[in-house]
């Protein structure tokens, strides 16, 4: 009787000689459910099978395995993963796991030769393999929804680079500023994710396979030779520290965490822009829906959804980091719901990139609206106060003292500050990094620059 089967049978002998009624729920009872993630973990079997058909090339290689057997091992579960992606497969609920569930199926295919498959190999660097690799994957595709969200916000700032509206501080309007210089400022918080993002790949980036339960192993294998198949660029450097080790876990949590924080923040913006009290965008009907009673309204869900889904995310990172704080070495059961963490996350922050690039893509910038209320003379008010400093050679803090002054003196300010335009207000801030349309234009051929050889090197 082979493993998978002896297993079927305990499963099924548990579930015979259970108790017709009981008061008290036993452990036993339990242990399916409750020890079980294959509804987690079953998303990891392209990285489950790639790790195994890998492990299982380097055992012929090393003729630690006749190749014969290895080549079977390599066909049955190619086999294996077919079945998975034409949906034929049968999954068991009675096997806790993917690993357990592909090797079940493997026994069933090529007969005892599978149990050749974990010669040199524990499920502690079988799963934490698997789950770098996956995690690399996210990274990847947490990275390209940051560039292509980069896009959509660089286009609405080339075509808006000298469009007028108001800059807040406090949600108080502060100085005119250019529609085109706060997409920009948006798409630099989405470059900094995409690093983020890189980084945590990197993290990710070192095979464990070959670490065994903790300890090594005594066979002969080639890390190395694993680790390049599977597009690993390096190999882990101490056995106990690979099997436990999940900060990957927590590099990739925070950069969607941040990321969604930067989402979240620009979704707010998006609900104050687009509401009726200001008014200076419109949302495209595909992104906005309409009420169930209130006919002439239309909603920001979307923005609203992305805004409550960082919770969730900046959740899961809190979680992960009490998760590990209190483990010992080396791998400990524990870990088992980290995967649940990172991949929840992973959903959100995907489609939150993918909602917010569509949704800024599709804006449409009322000018007028804007640019009345950056013409608000009051918003004029540190032009003033530097052109005394300029002129008069008046010290800053006196200057600004007489501007605010004058400025609640007069009800509007209009009196008080008569000068200078909104648009000749933005266009004297023509330093680097400034909101003059210059400096705007600027940022945005550098930026497309710097969009295309992401392209080129394959980020997006």
């Amino acid at each position: 009787m082979n493993f998978a089967d002896l297993l079927c049978v305990m499963s099924k002998s548990s579930s015979t000689d259970r108790p017709a009624k009981t008061a008290t729920v036993r452990g036993s009872d339990l242990a399916s459910d409750f020890t079980s993630s294959l509804d987690v973990d079953r998303r990891m079997y392209k990285e489950d099978i790639a790790a195994s058909i890998a492990h299982a090339k380097m055992l012929g290689r090393q003729s630690i395995i006749p190749q014969s057997d290895a080549d079977a091992i390599v066909e049955g579960l190619e086999c294996v993963r077919a079945e998975i992606e034409g949906g034929t497969f049968a999954w068991r609920a009675d096997l806790e796991d993917i690993h357990m569930n592909v090797e079940a199926r493997l026994y069933e295919l090529i007969g005892d030769v599978a149990g050749k498959l974990h010669t040199g190999r524990s499920r502690n660097d079988q799963v934490a393999t698997d789950f770098r690799l996956y995690a690399m994957r996210r990274a990847d595709e947490g990275l390209a929804g940051c560039r292509r969200l980069q896009r959509a916000l660089l286009d609405q700032a080339d075509a808006h680079r000298a469009t007028l509206m108001p800059g807040y501080t406090h949600l108080q309007r502060a100085q005119p500023i250019v529609f085109g210089h706060v997409m920009m400022a948006y798409y630099e918080m989405l470059g900094r994710d995409a690093r983020a993002f890189k980084s945590a790949r990197d993290t990710a980036d070192s095979c464990p396979l070959g670490s065994g339960a903790l300890a090594g192993t005594t066979y002969e294998i080639d890390r190395d030779f694993v680790a390049g198949d599977l597009g690993f660029t390096r190999i882990s450097r101490n056995s106990m520290d690979a099997v436990s080790d999940r900060d990957f876990v927590l590099d990739y949590l925070y950069a969607a965490t941040k990321a969604m924080v930067h989402l979240s923040r620009l979704a707010e913006d998006i609900v104050i822009w687009s509401s009726q009290e200001f008014g200076y965008v419109r949302l495209s009907s595909g992104y906005s829906t309409g009420s169930s009673m209130m006919p002439q309204k239309r909603n920001p869900d979307y923005a609203e959804l992305v805004r409550g889904k960082s919770g969730g995310v900046t959740g899961a990172l809190m979680s992960m980091l009490m998760m590990l704080k209190g483990l010992p070495m080396t791998y400990n059961r524990d870990l088992q719901e980290d995967k649940a963490h990172l991949m929840d996350a992973a959903d959100s922050v995907q489609a939150s990139l993918t909602a917010c690039a569509g949704m800024v893509s599709e804006i449409v910038v009322d000018e007028s609206r804007a640019s009345e209320a950056a013409s608000d003379p009051a918003l004029l008010a540190t032009d003033v106060a530097d052109k005394l400093v300029r002129e008069d050679d008046v010290p800053f803090r006196e200057a600004y003292s007489m501007v605010k002054e004058r400025v609640f003196g007069d009800a509007d300010g209009s009196e008080s500050l008569p000068w200078l335009t909104a648009r000749e207000s933005v266009a004297m801030r023509d330093v680097e990094g400034g909101t003059a349309p210059a400096q705007v234009s600027e940022s945005v051929m550098r930026a497309y620059g710097e969009l295309w050889a992401a392209r080129l090197r394959g980020e997006w």
